[in-house]
């Protein structure tokens, strides 16, 4: 039986051998030509048939788009600019538990293969393409996704997948020869996207959870982790459900591969996703409105500086790092100051308008508002007719409107026409304020507006009428040009035919008497301001007004002695910084270096911005004393009053006409700093001199500001410093009377020394000699009693009866009511 089994066998063999042969050979042939297929496929990959492959070289100089950073002096982050929201960080400042998270979900061999994972691709070889079985992942290692996400995929029509994955799996090889593990790791986490317009784990860090990534929780890294799925299906704030599970199923794979004991996976599972959003926009962080004036000026530089493979910088993908002079503290002392005073101003001018509007019925300002608004923009790109504007303008929508929520900036979600809102916009009183160090030149604190989110407008650049900030520079041109603080001049209505038959009149409306210039420039007296320019010489104002760093346009006119000419803060700052400089006014600087992103310098700039001589150090010293009795007994002494500050401090209050802007300049040993308020349009303003002026709007911004400084432990010591005292010889040029109500009552001044050699020397620490004093058009005699009231304050004797008749608000427009 078995012989015949076998030579049936044999039999059978024989008959099928030449069959089995010819498949054998042509199995082998087709293996053969796959091979052969998959082999010249494979070279023709890495050789560059479908685009050239990174070498290793190219791996090692791998850059993604890095953000531009910009910080303050002390280190601390204003904002970035950015077409990707992405910051670098190290290995070691990323969470353990965001790179356990990772390697648990996305490719748990990580740290057993060398880029390819051969075991991984055969399980989705055969669970997912064969049996269907979703759940074994996508097969591609972290390194191969990282890669992806570095080369995007290209399309090939039918090849598109074999190419992209053979692409991915050579170069996910070569990059494990030029990076250990960790550095794979790191540069995956500071390249993936995680929805919106954030890439890298410090940007979502600090989007989604207000943290850093060292200090990312595990149920946080784990919400992170398991955004790379589907950034925009598991965003925690968009779709915070499907963001829960996900998490959750993180944290059940950190326990499968014990990153995470299961009983601390069940724990962490049950606590609530704890999101703390922070979206960051131009308008949020310190300093908008400087970061987006710094931003023009980065255009430029980038357009001027190339890196080293030729191009020019990119602003937006280059990492730079700009470094400011602004201080994050003083910066922050700024924005509040302005929002505590503004809120309370605001509602102060609600109340005084009573629901009326400061235009009243004429809309002609309104209706260019509106046409200036970026709706009406859009609408007329869209080819809209200006009855269909008009009909859309009036249709009630809803819409996210600025609002003062107490003392901070907020917003009110209401139901308003366009038009209404537009309307709404112009009641509103806005601010620009700014602080700089003397000596340097350096800006410390810049504020734009009370919100660069709704106000964008720099009122820091804008040019508005200054007022009586500008009579500082007048006087000093009279020192100069032989005039000295003891002349005197009338108290009264004079009438320039020259000039269309302008009369000067003060804003109190009171006349007589004679004023020192120190006593004119306490009291803000116009009609004593206008004297002393005309005789002084319009030119030689307008000339000093140049020297000091003044580029606006300033009409050769005697109104310019009240400050009709528009000049912006920035501009006045700067001439204000010649009266602590000894003379010399110094050129703001904002910048102190600008480096790549490996902190390599690109430029450093110098600490000190340029000076140039305004006036002589004897003018300056003398001007900054006259200046500070403005602050001691003048138009700014609430500064001592109401905001206590005792500290050294000079200045001048400025109100335009029918108290369209508001001003205050001052000067402290160390910080030159000025405050502009005012309307968006000249229309818009206090119907009250009380409520309007200078001393009301500004002041407060200013003085807050530096309550708020020298009451910090950081500033404080700033209090305590003084302005140089002035010499004997000078100090003695101010020993008169501020006011005197006849000539015949000024005592004669002794003579004293007037060295010429002094009068062109350069050098800014000598302390010149003053000329001798003037009286102009009268004699000197000392016979009579001085009487030193002005007409402003009520004599004692004579009007104690009518004082005590005399209201409150009276009263205090007497003291305050002067610009």
């Amino acid at each position: 039986m078995n012989k015949q089994n076998s030579q049936g066998f044999t039999t059978f063999w024989q008959n099928i051998r030449p069959r089995v042969m010819t498949a054998l050979k042509v199995a082998t042939f087709a293996i053969s030509i796959v091979i052969i297929l998959g082999l010249g496929f494979y070279y023709s990959v890495l050789y560059g048939a479908f685009g050239e492959i990174p070498s290793e070289d190219d791996l090692r100089n791998i850059q993604n788009a890095v953000a531009t950073e910009v910080y303050a002096a002390d280190g601390v982050l204003l904002g970035k600019y950015y077409l990707e929201n992405r910051t670098i960080v190290k290995f070691m400042e990323i969470s353990p538990a965001a790179i356990n998270a990772l390697i648990a979900t996305e490719d748990a061999r990580f740290f057993r293969h060398e880029g390819i994972d051969t075991r991984s691709m055969f399980r989705v070889l055969i669970k997912s393409i064969l049996l269907g079985d979703d759940s074994s992942g996508g097969g591609s290692t972290i390194s191969q996704q990282l890669i992806k996400n570095l080369f995007p995929r290209q399309e090939y029509g039918m090849l598109t997948m074999p190419v992209n994955k053979t692409r991915e799996a050579i170069i996910a090889r070569r990059l494990e020869n030029v990076y250990n593990k960790n550095d794979v790791l790191t540069l995956y986490l500071n390249t993936v996207p995680f929805g919106e317009d954030v890439y890298g784990i410090d940007a979502a860090a600090n989007r989604y959870f207000s943290k850093t990534p060292a200090k990312l929780e595990p149920e946080q890294a784990a919400t992170l982790i398991g955004m790379l799925k589907a950034p925009t299906t598991y965003n925690p704030r968009r779709n915070p459900e499907k963001s829960l599970a996900r998490r959750n199923v993180v944290l059940d794979q950190m326990a499968k591969y014990n990153y995470l004991s299961k009983i601390k996976a069940e724990e962490l599972k049950k606590k609530p996703m704890g999101l703390n959003y922070n979206r960051e926009s131009m308008s949020d962080g310190l300093a908008p409105h400087f970061r987006e004036y710094l931003r023009a000026e980065m255009r430029n530089w980038c357009k001027t500086h190339l890196k080293p493979d030729g191009k020019n910088y990119n602003l937006y993908t280059d990492g730079l790092k700009i470094y400011t002079t602004l201080d994050s503290k003083m910066q922050t002392m700024a924005e509040s100051s302005v929002a505590k005073n503004m809120s309370a101003l605001q509602k102060t001018f609600y109340d005084h308008w009573k629901g009326s509007k400061p235009w009243g019925t004429n809309m002609e300002f309104v209706n260019q508002a509106k046409k200036q608004s970026d709706r009406y923009q859009n609408l007329k790109k869209q080819g809209k007719t200006e009855a269909e504007i008009e009909r859309i303008f009036k249709t009630p929508v809803p819409m996210k409107l600025f609002e003062w929520n107490k003392d901070k900036p907020g917003i009110a979600e209401k139901t308003v026409s366009p038009l209404d809102s537009v309307i709404y916009y112009q009641m509103f009183l806005n601010t620009g304020f700014m602080v700089m160090e003397a000596g340097t030149g350096q800006i410390k604190a810049w504020v734009g507006s009370i919100s660069h989110r709704y106000f964008q407008y720099d009122h820091t650049m804008a040019k508005r009428q200054v007022g009586s900030t500008f009579k500082p520079l007048v006087y000093a041109t009279a020192i100069e040009n032989g005039i000295t603080p003891c002349s005197y001049f009338a108290n009264e209505l004079r009438t320039y035919t020259d000039y269309q038959n302008w009369t000067p009149q003060n804003s109190d409306g009171k006349y007589g008497g004679y004023y020192s210039m120190e006593g004119a420039l306490t009291g803000s007296v116009n009609t004593v301001s206008v004297q002393i320019i005309m005789q002084t010489g319009i030119d030689k104002v307008v000339q000093t007004a140049k020297m000091a760093g003044i580029t606006s346009p300033i009409p050769e006119m005697p109104s310019i002695a009240l400050g009709a000419a528009d000049i912006s803060l920035q501009e006045m700052i700067t001439a204000y910084s010649a009266f602590i400089n000894k003379g010399y006014r110094v050129k703001p600087v904002y910048l102190t270096k600008i480096t790549d992103r490996n902190g390599r310098i690109l430029q450093a700039f110098t600490a000190t911005g340029e000076k140039s001589r305004v006036m002589s150090a004897e003018t300056a010293g003398m001007m900054t004393k006259i200046m500070e009795a403005v602050v001691d007994s003048g138009t700014a002494q609430r500064i001592r009053w109401k905001y206590k500050i005792n500290s050294a401090v000079a200045g001048k209050t400025g109100t335009t006409q029918s108290q369209t802007d508001g001003w205050f300049m001052g000067i402290t040993p160390k910080y030159v700093a000025g405050a502009w308020v005012g309307g968006p349009n000249r229309l818009v303003r206090f119907n009250s001199i009380s409520l309007g002026q200078g001393a009301n709007t500004a002041l407060p911004v200013w003085a807050e500001f530096f309550s708020q400084l020298y009451n910090s432990k950081d500033f404080k010591y700033l209090s305590y410093e003084g302005f140089t005292p002035l010499p004997d010889y000078l100090a003695s040029q101010l020993e008169c009377p501020p006011y005197v109500e006849n000539l015949a009552d000024v005592p004669l001044q002794d003579v004293v020394h007037d060295t010429e050699e002094f009068n062109n020397n350069t050098d800014e620490n000598v302390v010149f000699q003053p000329k001798k004093p003037v009286i102009p058009n009268g004699p000197n005699n000392q016979s009579n009693r001085i009487k030193t009231t002005p007409p402003n304050t009520p004599k004692p004797a004579e009007d104690q009866e009518k004082n005590k008749k005399r209201n409150f608000i009276e009263r205090m427009r007497d003291i305050f009511g002067r610009n």
